[in-house]
């Protein structure tokens, strides 16, 4: 058995590396299933084969990680895609992003983000800040709180 997934959209090679190595020393790394897709078309056609009606239901995240700034789809449309899916609603969209803008963070709570996190720029406060944000998420969606129907 597997443990929570963790989807995260990212199209920059260093930031994704970068993110997988700090979920991977996590204590609860090791039992994460990370999923990494690198732009909002992969994000929104593996979401649907995945979702309630796709063929690969058992493949639905318990968290998506994503950035804003993604080639063929921003992250504000594939946001604003997964709110509007029946089965997709309650997934947890943690935006992770360098943008410290009003105006990306205003447009990413509209479009139905759960969170936004400014990437920082040390190895080890990204470690540190996507240690809270997992537990926090993973341990609502663990409980059925959260999780997609």
């Amino acid at each position: 058995m597997s443990g929570p997934c963790i989807l995260l959209v990212e199209d920059e090679p260093d930031d994704a590396a970068l993110i997988q190595r700090a979920i991977s020393k996590l204590p609860q790394g090791q039992s994460l299933v990370l999923r990494h897709l690198w732009n909002g078309d992969e994000a929104v056609a593996y979401l649907a084969e995945a979702g309630p009606s796709g063929s690969a239901r058992d493949s639905l995240p318990d968290l998506m990680l994503i950035d804003l700034k993604l080639p063929r789809r921003s992250g504000f449309e594939v946001i604003e895609w997964v709110r509007g899916r029946d089965g997709l609603r309650r997934l947890p969209i943690v935006v992770l992003t360098s943008s410290a803008q009003q105006v990306d963070i205003d447009g990413a709570y509209d479009a139905g983000a759960n969170a936004y996190l400014v990437k920082p720029s040390s190895p080890r406060e990204l470690a540190a800040m996507l240690e809270t944000t997992l537990s926090f998420w993973l341990h609502f969606a663990a409980r059925g709180a959260i999780r997609p129907s």
